[in-house]
C-alpha cells in the first residue's frame, strides 16, 4: 500500500511543479543547475527551485518503496508474476527519472510532459495489482470470482480508461499550464482545448459506460461482496473526477483544480485495477 501510495503522490507533486510554473526551477538533469546538484541562489526564483528539486528528491522515496517490496518478495519467496511486478515498479522508477529529465533537456514540451505522466499512470495500475496479489496465497489455484464476461467489461474499460488519460494529457497539453513561468505558450500543442475537451469527455463517458456493465452483470451475478463494493466506489470516484473536470471546463482550468484532477486520477486507475484483479484471485480454500 505504501508503494502505491507513493506511486500515486509522485503524480500529484508533479503536477504542482506545472501548476506553479517550476517546471524548470532546476533547468537540466540529472544535476539542478549546470555544475550544481542542488538549487543555487539567483539561478531561478527560490520557490520554483524548492518545488522542482523537491519532486526530484521524492522520487528517491518512491524508489526507496519500489526496492523494499522488491526485498520484500524475494525474501518471502513469493511467485514470479509477484517478483515481475515488483521489478516493473522499481525499473519503472528509474526511467519515469529519465524521462523526467528528457522534459526538462526539452524545455517542458508538451508531448515529452505527457510522456512523463502516461507512465505514472501504469506504474500506479501495476502497484495496485501488486498490492491484491501480495495478500493472495500462491500455493492456490487461481478462482475465477465472476463471469467471464465480467472481466472482459472490465478490460474494455481499462482500455477505455486509457484513452481517457491520453485525451487528457492533450487537453493539459494545448492549455494555459505549461509547467514554467518562463515557457509561456512555446512548445504546446496546437489544438483547440475547447475541442480537445469534447473528446476527453466522450471518451470519460464511454469508460463509465463499461464500469456500469461491469457493475450491472456483477449485481445479476453471484460475485463476492468485495468486488461489488470496488465496482460501486469506482462508478463513485469517476463521478467525482467528471465533476472536476467540468469545474475546471467551466472556471477554465484554475491551478487548484489540476492537482486534485491529477490525483483523482491516480485514485481512479487504482481502483479500475482493484477492479480488475477481483476477477481471478489465489485465495485459501475454507474448509
Amino acid at each position: 500500500m505504501v508503494l502505491l501510495i507513493c506511486q500515486g503522490g509522485i503524480t500529484v507533486t508533479g503536477s504542482l511543479v506545472r501548476v506553479t510554473g517550476s517546471g524548470l526551477g532546476c533547468d537540466t538533469w540529472p544535476l539542478c543547475h549546470e555544475g550544481s546538484l542542488v538549487p543555487v541562489a539567483g539561478a531561478a526564483p527560490w520557490i520554483h527551485q524548492t518545488i522542482e528539486f523537491g519532486n526530484r528528491l521524492l522520487a528517491f522515496v518512491v524508489a526507496a518503496a519500489a526496492v523494499l517490496v522488491l526485498i520484500a518478495v524475494y525474501k518471502a519467496k513469493r511467485s514470479d508474476a509477484i517478483k515481475t511486478m515488483a521489478w516493473v515498479s522499481f525499473l519503472g522508477v528509474v526511467v519515469q527519472a529519465v524521462i523526467g529529465g528528457i522534459s526538462v533537456r526539452l524545455d517542458l514540451q508538451w508531448w515529452s510532459v505527457a510522456v512523463h505522466f502516461l507512465p505514472s499512470m501504469l506504474l500506479v495500475w501495476v502497484a495496485a495489482v501488486l498490492y491484491m496479489r501480495i495478500a493472495e496465497t500462491d500455493a492456490a489455484d487461481p478462482t475465477r470470482r465472476f463471469p467471464a464476461h465480467a472481466q472482459t467489461w472490465t478490460v474494455i474499460a481499462a482500455v477505455a480508461l486509457c484513452f481517457v488519460l491520453v485525451t487528457g494529457t492533450m487537453v493539459t497539453g494545448s492549455g494555459p499550464h505549461s509547467g514554467d513561468s518562463g515557457v509561456g505558450m512555446e512548445g504546446r500543442l496546437d489544438l483547440d482545448t475547447r475541442m480537445l475537451a469534447y473528446v476527453h469527455a466522450i471518451c470519460m463517458y464511454v469508460y463509465l459506460i463499461a464500469t456500469f456493465v461491469v457493475a450491472f452483470i456483477l449485481r445479476r451475478s453471484d460475485a463476492p461482496a468485495d468486488a461489488k463494493r470496488t465496482v460501486w466506489v469506482l462508478i463513485a470516484l469517476i463521478f467525482v473526477q467528471w465533476a472536476i473536470g467540468v469545474i475546471q471546463f467551466r472556471m477554465g482550468v484554475p491551478r487548484w483544480t489540476i492537482p486534485v484532477h491529477i490525483g483523482m486520477s491516480s485514485t481512479v486507475v487504482a481502483f479500475s485495477a482493484f477492479l480488475f484483479a477481483h476477477g481471478k484471485r489465489r485465495l485459501p480454500t475454507l474448509v
